[in-house]
C-alpha cells in the first residue's frame, strides 16, 4: 500500500479529511532499488506519478481482500482530485440553534466499508448532489 500523503494536490477528498484514505493499493513489488526504495507496478490510471518510493510511503498490506478498494472505482476529476459519491441518506435530525434550526442527515458514503458515516448540513447536500432529493 502506498501512502497518499506525498500527492497533497492529487488524492484529496474535499473537506472529509477522515474519509480520505490514508493509502492506495496494494500495489505489486517489482524491484528493491537500493537500500530503501522500491519499483511498484502502477495501473495506467497513475501515469503522472513516479513508480518509485522510499519506504516511509509504503504500508504492509494486511487488509483482507473483499475490505480492499480496486483503484478502477475511485473516480478522478480534471483537477487529479477523487469525487466522493454518497450511497444513501440513513437518517434525519434537525439541529437547534440559538436563532435557527439545521436539517442534518446522515450519509453513507461509497468506497467506504462499515460504520463511515458522517452528518452533514442538508442544504449542502441538496447543492452539491441533487440526485438524492428527487
Amino acid at each position: 500500500m502506498v501512502k497518499v500523503a506525498p500527492w497533497k494536490g492529487i488524492a484529496r477528498f474535499g473537506k472529509h479529511g477522515e474519509l480520505r484514505p490514508r493509502s492506495l493499493g496494494p500495489f505489486k513489488i517489482l524491484a528493491r532499488v537500493g537500500l530503501q526504495a522500491y519499483k511498484l507496478e502502477l495501473p495506467p490510471e497513475m501515469d503522472g506519478i513516479h513508480n518509485t518510493f522510499h519506504v516511509c510511503y509504503l504500508r504492509k498490506c494486511l487488509a483482507e481482500e473483499e475490505n480492499v478498494i480496486p483503484l478502477l472505482e475511485i473516480l478522478v476529476d480534471e483537477n487529479n482530485q477523487c469525487v466522493e459519491e454518497p450511497e444513501a441518506i440513513l437518517e434525519r435530525k434537525t439541529k437547534v440553534l440559538r436563532h435557527k434550526e439545521i436539517v442534518m442527515v446522515k450519509v453513507q458514503w461509497k468506497h467506504h466499508r462499515g460504520l463511515n458515516v458522517t452528518w452533514e448540513a442538508e442544504e449542502d447536500l441538496k447543492r452539491r448532489y441533487p440526485r438524492l432529493f428527487v
